[in-house]
């Protein structure tokens, strides 16, 4: 009998390299077929840990199988690099059974021809796991190639994104940032203010033996140490949320008081709009916008296991013009975005967005601010968010916005919000979060301001 959690993670691969999923989906999916908590952890393990390093098990499959990835049917490389990471990064599975269930799984998919070459690639990978044939750090300067390869490689990203850090960021900082994106996210909690005080939730966590501790930037972030939070009634009760250390910043730039009437134009999940929905009146209101069906019945059940009672969905699509004139006091556009700057988190992404995609998503991007523009209220505020590490989609989309309204003027981060550290704003005024000075994944945030008069 094959491992069902191998099994699960060659479902979840197999639907991740065809397209009919993301990572997420996939994991999502798989859980409702594995009855064990210690399977529906082992598989996402797998999975994930095939999509963070998938550069460097491609190298190495090629190179013992002797022949290019594309030569070889794509559901025995997913077998494949299932079983090397497992034998490369999971000590504790004895390699004899990651073979065996290899060569099972290869007959079971009816791909019996290749299971000899399965099973003669994993026993080579096992024996050879302490001296494999990845490129090393570069010891000089200048050694542009072999910089790349090293990056694209050996730390498992691909090509175009690496030459593009390794050319803005320097060696050092590309070597970084791709370090922090190898490493497993720790999981990041907000207290809901609607229904609980941050002492309380912090109490109740640690009454479960759940560690927490504070997080270095949010000033309401809980960083999760020990123990399974998720699985307290807290989590069901909507006491607490999962929010990124980074993207709860982001929330901040809406302002200590956002205003009586506030929009976030691209609000599911909800995370951003119900904690800016704790900070507004009793009388005033945020309303949230989604175009997805799927992704505004999410936003709904956020906001619902919130008690956010101040948010209103609506279903709209900011590629259109809204239908609201201008009457919000503070509009967020936390744009879609290429999700470069999540690779820690999303580390599919990688694998799936290319450097074309930039270009479209940017030209969308400014499209969608000039229909926000448009219902920010005199003396309004308009912040445009993204977790893209690229520029295109960052300060030259905001640059971009300024040249076509320059009735607008910018806001420095640093005056948006009391609260938001100095130390993640950068010397142009935008905030901008890093691996390197931050330990968080990529956010950019910019705020603009539309004058009461002209």
């Amino acid at each position: 009998m094959i491992a069902p959690a191998r099994t699960a993670a060659y479902e979840i691969l197999s639907a991740i390299s065809s397209g009919r999923s993301d990572l997420p989906g996939a994991l999502a999916h798989s859980r409702e077929s594995l009855d064990e908590d210690r399977d529906r952890a082992l598989a996402a393990e797998i999975a994930t840990g095939v999509e963070r390093w998938r550069g460097a098990l491609d190298h190495l499959i090629a190179a013992f199988a002797k022949r290019p990835l594309d030569r070889l049917d794509v559901e025995v490389v997913n077998i494949l690099r299932l079983s090397v990471y497992q034998l490369l990064y999971l000590e504790r599975v004895p390699a004899s059974a990651v073979v065996d269930d290899a060569v099972k799984l290869t007959k079971r998919i009816r791909k019996t021809s290749a299971s000899g070459l399965v099973n003669a690639v994993l026993r080579t990978v096992s024996r050879q796991r302490r001296d494999l044939p990845l490129p090393a750090r570069p010891t000089g300067a200048g050694e542009v190639n072999a910089a790349l390869d090293y990056l694209s490689i050996t730390l498992s990203h691909p090509l175009w994104l690496a030459a593009r850090w390794y050319k803005r960021l320097g060696f050092e900082r590309a070597e970084a940032w791709m370090q922090f994106n190898n490493r497993p996210a720790p999981l990041t909690l907000r207290p809901n203010p609607f229904l609980a005080a941050a002492a309380d939730v912090r109490d109740e966590l640690a009454a479960a033996d759940v560690i927490t501790e504070p997080g270095r930037w949010a000033p309401d972030a809980l960083i999760v140490r020990g123990g399974h939070p998720l699985r307290q009634p807290g989590a069901a009760s909507g006491r607490f949320v999962v929010q990124d250390e980074a993207s709860q910043l982001v929330a901040l730039l809406a302002g200590e008081q956002p205003g009586a009437r506030v929009l976030d134009a691209c609000a599911s999940p909800g995370g951003k709009a119900t904690a800016i929905a704790a900070r507004l009146g009793d009388d005033d209101i945020l309303v949230a916008c989604d175009v997805r069906d799927r992704r505004v019945d999410l936003l709904r059940q956020t906001i619902a296991a919130t008690g956010a009672s101040n948010v209103r969905v609506v279903q709209a699509d900011l590629l259109a013009p809204l239908p609201f004139g201008p009457v919000f006091d503070c509009v967020i556009v936390d744009a879609p975005c290429s999700g470069l700057g999540t690779l820690r988190r999303d580390p599919d992404i990688r694998w799936r967005r290319h450097e074309a995609d930039l270009t479209v998503l940017a030209q969308a991007q400014q499209q969608m601010l000039d229909h926000a523009q448009a219902v920010v209220a005199p003396g309004g505020r308009l912040v445009y968010a993204t977790c893209s590490s690229e520029p295109e989609e960052n300060e030259q989309v905001a640059s971009r916005f300024l040249a076509a309204w320059p009735v607008f003027r910018p806001l420095r981060a640093t005056d948006a919000h009391a609260r938001l550290p100095p130390e993640t704003v950068d010397e142009d005024g935008y905030f901008r979060t890093s691996p390197d000075g931050h330990g968080l994944e990529v956010f950019f945030g910019a705020v603009f301001e539309r004058p009461r008069h002209l």
